[in-house]
């Protein structure tokens, strides 16, 4: 038996000692999974897209039938549910509350936690470990533990109520993460780019705004969608430490909820309008949010 001849039995005993799941993991590699998770992601947006179309019917057609019956008469839809809706001062006002409140927690959330990554992955100081072990413990620390105390010190400080009082809740309890995220992710940095870069003159602040940074492009967006689609969902903190005057749209739809009779138009679109926000954020940036989770996450 030639030396060819040899190497294609070994290889055929090879490819007949595969096991099933190895085989059917094979397979699975090509179009028909591609297919599996399109549907499945399809059936993942339906309720989404029952949303839309509830949005744009009139509210005694919601009352009356499902929201798939617009396939059958398509001169259900109508904009009267977004005209009402831009005439509703207070689900209007909730819209830009929670943007005032997404958005400083969001920002804040990303610096600080860019900084102290950065001082916990390459700065030398005392205690360095030790205080990187607390923050990493404070993961676990749940958001119902620190309502009652929070809530006790911002009255002290007068900010209860306030959107400033929302604010610093989230970024308190984004930045645990955020440090754990971003110092995995400077830590794989090479050392000698840094050291090339600070034989050249460059100081820690210029070191980290013009060589850290941009190389942790894809950490930072995804920490910043991560904490975005957080805070511009969350309720309960926004029923604790908001009032009337700075609730975001997640509570005005809560409240509006109790009257479910008669402003079921308003709920349609306005949950629709929280909802698609988010989406349009996740899915325009998913890739840097994926390749920024796994960076930082695996070392």
């Amino acid at each position: 038996m030639t030396t060819l001849d040899t190497t294609a039995t070994l290889d055929t005993t090879v490819r007949a000692k595969r096991s099933l799941a190895a085989r059917v993991a094979s397979g699975a590699a090509g179009g028909a999974l591609r297919i599996f998770l399109i549907c499945i992601a399809l059936v993942w947006l339906v309720p989404t897209f029952g949303l839309l179309v509830s949005s744009f019917r009139d509210p005694t057609d919601i009352a009356a039938s499902g929201w798939w019956k617009v396939f059958s008469a398509p001169g259900q839809l109508t904009a009267h549910s977004y005209e009402t809706l831009l005439k509703n001062e207070t689900i209007t006002d909730s819209l830009f509350n929670t943007i005032w409140i997404t958005v400083p927690a969001t920002l804040l959330v990303v610096l600080f936690g860019a900084m102290a990554g950065y001082a916990f992955a390459w700065l030398d100081f005392k205690g360095r470990d030790t205080w990187f072990m607390v923050v990493v413990g404070l993961l676990v620390v749940p958001v119902q533990v620190a309502l009652i105390p929070l809530t006790v010190l911002f009255r002290e400080l007068g900010i209860f109520g306030d959107i400033i009082a929302a604010v610093l809740f989230h970024v308190g309890f984004g930045l645990p993460f955020a440090i754990f995220l971003l110092r995995n992710f400077f830590a794989e940095i090479p050392r000698e780019l840094l050291e090339a870069a600070r034989l050249d003159g460059a100081g820690e602040a210029r070191l980290f705004a013009t060589v850290v940074l941009p190389l942790a492009a894809p950490a930072l967006a995804s920490l910043g969608i991560f904490q975005f689609l957080w805070v511009w969902n969350d309720m309960l903190v926004a029923l604790v430490f908001t009032n009337a005057d700075s609730q975001p749209l997640t509570v005005a739809l809560q409240q509006q909820v109790r009257q479910f009779g008669s402003n079921i138009e308003i709920l349609a679109t306005g949950a629709f309008i929280s909802m698609v926000i988010p989406l349009i954020v996740f899915f325009a940036f998913q890739r840097q949010f994926v390749s920024g989770v796994m960076a930082g996450a695996v070392k």
